[in-house]
């Protein structure tokens, strides 16, 4: 599966070593707005015995390379819905990079197009492809702990408050819920699906975007669910899923865990331990449905990356955050 990456930054790193790490990938071009930085990091990672991936100093370049068969975008999320429409119209397939895009909206009309063109589309969310979290679900899903009563993910940021930085920036799609608060939601999601209430409290950045915000999430089971993400403290960013049996709690940082601790009926805790090569998973995913023609992974269904979204733009909405492009 020849790959190419869209846009040339720290998770362009990330993402290139995890097409080199995946089995039967490989990047073969990068593209930047910058061809001198497209360059810098294609010779980064050119393997001995292999061409060096070709650099393009435009996205319109590396969509109109025919040996590209796959992008994966990973520019920041406002510019996200653009670049994927241009390149499903060149008829490659997909991964975006998380946030897949700046909101639910933009996000069905991308998935929809994708579709309609016939093309696998998928949001870069690592953490559903990584085998502890698979591991989890496993174990959840054979009933081991009983129902699952609550769900708690937390995942935290420490970041001096600079106007400038992307995190902080509106107009670059900052804030905690868009960058945390994907893989916080996550968690609750992945255990006791899309919930009946939510309820949120938060508060904003000098920029108007958000750096704190906690979600609860209610079910007419009974069962609830909290998601607490920030971008102004440094906590455990633990996430724990508990039933009528026992618990499963996911190591720090959970979206990025290797371990687990599993306790039923009061028992010994069992340790869980899944070792993982960061963004490896998710391509070897992306391939694998590419090859079997899939237009969508079962690891990251399009109705779970919309309506993640649904969420986090309601949540946005009553925090009072609104980006210029909307």
């Amino acid at each position: 599966m020849r790959w190419g990456l869209l846009g040339a930054g720290h998770i362009a790193r990330a993402g290139a070593q995890g097409i080199r790490d995946a089995r039967g990938c490989e990047l073969v071009a990068v593209a930047a707005r910058d061809a001198a930085r497209a360059r810098a990091l294609a010779q980064d990672f050119s393997d001995p015995g292999s061409p060096t991936p070709r650099a393009y100093g435009s996205y319109a370049e590396l969509c109109a390379d025919p040996e590209v068969d796959a992008i994966y975008i990973n520019t920041t999320h406002p510019w996200h819905r653009d670049q994927a429409l241009m390149a499903i119209a060149a008829g490659k397939h997909l991964v975006v990079e998380k946030a897949f895009m700046l909101n639910a909206g933009e996000a069905t009309q991308v998935l929809d197009a994708a579709r309609a063109a016939g093309v696998f589309a998928m949001e870069g969310l690592w953490t559903r492809a990584l085998p502890l979290i698979r591991e989890v679900e496993r174990v959840v899903g054979e009933g081991r702990i009983g129902d699952v009563v609550k769900v708690s993910a937390d995942l935290t940021l420490a970041r001096e408050y600079d106007p400038t930085h992307r995190l902080f920036d509106i107009d670059n799609g900052g804030g905690a819920l868009l960058d945390l608060g994907v893989y916080a939601c996550t968690i609750p999601w992945l255990f006791l699906g899309r919930p009946d209430t939510v309820h949120v409290m938060g508060s904003l950045a000098p920029s108007g975007v958000d750096h704190v915000a906690a979600l609860q999430w209610g079910y007419e089971s009974g069962a609830t669910a909290h998601a607490y993400v920030t971008t102004r403290a440094a906590g455990p960013s633990r996430a724990v899923i508990t039933g009528t049996r026992g618990y499963v709690e996911i190591d720090p940082p959970f979206h990025g865990a290797k371990t687990a601790t599993l306790v039923i009926d009061g028992g010994e805790p069992t340790r869980l331990e899944r070792p993982h090569q960061r963004f490896r998973h998710e391509f070897e995913e992306a391939a694998r449905c590419i090859r079997a023609g899939a237009l969508e992974s079962p690891l990251v269904p399009h109705d779970d990356t919309i309506g993640i979204l649904e969420i986090l733009d309601a949540a946005r909405s009553e925090l009072g955050v609104r980006y210029p492009q909307e």
